[in-house]
């Protein structure tokens, strides 16, 4: 599986007040450039030279040479979403890094509200799970009843359509690093889209209208004769990509908390939910923030954002949830999720060795334990053991 979601939390430990081309800053950067890719041909090779290379590097960044290396770009299926994922050369992923432990994170973090829960220090889905369940505990507390309904709001092609011109303007408030802005604008200079084979009325109101990267990939490459660009988009799998996302929705944040006063809202990257006694006030609400999107080419996804009631069976970040009559928060794992990893199971049994097959299935039953039926645990379970059968006799007999 192809991890395009990056950890800030490795960054915790970081002295922010170092130059992005530090080199201490560049090490560690490297360090974390090459978690979970230490076996590719081109990391290692990195690493035969990588003093020499680290200091080709710092140079470059001092004087200003500095460059992105040649990118590729590929097809990939995560959490049920396909998406386009451009993957970078490690000469390229270890100056993000720096750049985003060194500038971006300290800067950018501080001005989001505590309810933004991903890829951020503590956070994640588990957080953001966590926070909806507080939500509800404290809704019924509150109000003594669970009639009440819930706003679920999905973004339509989110990193397809972040416009540069926006993104740039939102980082320069709050990053003051030269060195940075500099190489911001060169991550969105390189995700510009070639946009040649469209008319030049449809090339004149391209930015308005909904891009979507996949469709993108069945245009004819004679077409794309580098004549015309469109300034948005981002690359899935870019570290800044990532920071981008949690921050790009901010003027959406800060209206339904500060503005509207909803307190029982929280957001994780383009999914979000709103909770209130009323439904009119939802859609009142609905209509605002669709308009604030509007303005900064964000699309409300029409079929997944919906209202719905409290006490009806409504699915948020993968699960299903229902608050009962007496204030208890039903929550079941998605059935597409169970048969999912069933597959997956299935799968891994002739790829992985026993330890690791051992260890993933562990780590997923822990994350999933709470959520799923007795009979769930018992049908996923028996599952494990015959697999764990074939995946010893594979490994053992040399197949």
């Amino acid at each position: 599986m192809v991890n395009t979601k990056h950890d800030i939390t490795s960054y915790e430990n970081c002295d922010y007040q170092r130059e992005i081309f530090n080199g201490n800053a560049l090490y560690e950067a490297l360090i974390r450039a090459k978690r979970n890719s230490s076996w590719k041909p081109q990391v290692q090779k990195f690493d035969m030279s990588y003093l020499l290379e680290l200091a080709t590097i710092q140079n470059s960044l001092k004087d200003g040479s500095f460059h992105f290396l040649q990118d590729n770009s590929f097809v990939a299926t995560e959490r049920g979403k396909t998406r386009v994922i451009v993957g970078e050369q490690v000469h390229d992923r270890l100056v993000k890094h720096s750049l985003c432990s060194e500038v971006l994170v300290p800067a950018v973090t501080k001005h989001l509200i505590y309810d933004n829960g991903a890829s951020l220090k503590g956070k994640g889905t588990g957080f953001t799970r966590g926070r909806l369940l507080t939500h509800l505990r404290k809704y019924y507390m509150q109000n003594q009843s669970n009639e009440g309904y819930i706003l679920l709001i999905d973004y339509s092609k989110f990193y397809d359509n972040i416009r540069h011109d926006d993104l740039m303007d939102m980082f320069k408030k709050y990053v003051k690093d030269n060195l940075a802005i500099r190489l911001l604008k060169m991550t969105v200079e390189r995700a510009r889209i070639d946009v040649s084979y469209m008319t030049d009325e449809e090339y004149a109101n391209c930015i308005n209208v909904l891009f979507n990267s996949l469709k993108y990939q069945d245009i004819d490459r004679s077409l794309l004769t580098g004549k015309k660009f469109m300034n948005k988009g981002l690359n899935i799998g870019d570290q800044i990509s990532q920071i981008a996302g949690i921050m790009y929705p901010t003027p959406i944040d800060n209206y339904v908390k500060i503005v509207r006063s909803v307190k029982f809202y929280a957001r994780y990257m383009d999914d979000s939910y709103a909770i209130h006694k009323s439904k009119e006030f939802l859609q009142d609400l609905l209509v605002e923030i669709t308009e604030i999107a509007n303005s900064i080419g964000i699309t409300i996804h029409p079929n997944k954002t919906r209202i719905c009631k409290l006490s009806d069976s409504w699915r948020f970040l993968q699960n299903q949830y229902s608050l009962t009559e007496t204030g208890r928060v039903i929550v079941k794992i998605n059935q597409k999720k169970m048969t999912k990893a069933r597959r997956k199971l299935k799968k891994l049994a002739y790829i992985l060795t026993v330890d690791e097959f051992a260890n993933w299935y562990k780590s997923w039953i822990q994350n999933h334990y709470r959520i799923m039926s007795k009979q769930q645990r018992i049908n996923i379970n028996k599952l494990f053991e015959e697999m764990k059968e074939k995946n010893y006799v594979h490994n053992n007999s040399g197949g």
